[in-house]
């Protein structure tokens, strides 16, 4: 199964680059998650306050994935 990864705001600038295309068997979105997560270059990705997207719909971590689909990852969203 082939997921587009996208990361957004300080999460690109803390990894180094905004997207990038993950091999596997991933059931939800948090399991792409912690599959990127337990390398320490994306450690940004275990932040509790994190928030995601499933081809371009917000969602919870459990959303479940199909091959193909788009995952973003992105900080909480604050305005003023």
């Amino acid at each position: 199964m082939s997921i587009n990864v996208l990361f957004f705001a300080r999460y690109s600038e803390a990894i180094g680059f905004d997207s990038l295309k993950v091999e596997g068997e991933f059931a939800t979105v948090d399991a792409v998650r912690l599959a990127l997560a337990s390398d320490p270059d994306f450690a940004v990705l275990n932040e509790a306050s994190l928030m995601c997207a499933r081809n371009q719909e917000l969602c919870g971590l459990d959303e479940p994935l199909q091959a193909g689909d788009e995952v973003a990852f992105f900080p909480p969203v604050t305005g003023g």
